[in-house]
């Protein structure tokens, strides 16, 4: 193990103690709980992260396909007025 020296604010130091105290535990070892802990979840993001980006599914594939297969266009809201994606149809 190695030692850190880390520079805070005296009330930051003391709520520590106090907190430290009341957990059972030191103050050194409360910081290095919270790194530990801090490392794990920054691992576990990026392993879900990397694991998305590496996902082959398509989410435009299969049978739930944005494009609709009326062969009529997509309808949409334009100025009040309801309009197809083909117009004159």
């Amino acid at each position: 193990m190695k030692n850190l020296t880390i520079t805070v604010e005296d009330s930051v130091l003391e709520w520590a103690r106090v907190e430290a105290a009341r957990r059972g535990t030191s103050v050194s070892r409360m910081v290095g709980d919270f790194m530990a802990e801090l490392q794990q979840r920054e691992d576990a993001y990026e392993r879900a992260y990397l694991a998305w980006r590496t996902d082959e599914r398509s989410w435009q594939g299969g049978a739930a396909s944005p494009v609709p297969q009326s062969g009529r266009g997509v309808e949409r809201q334009i100025g009040g007025q309801r309009k197809t994606g083909q117009e004159g149809a």
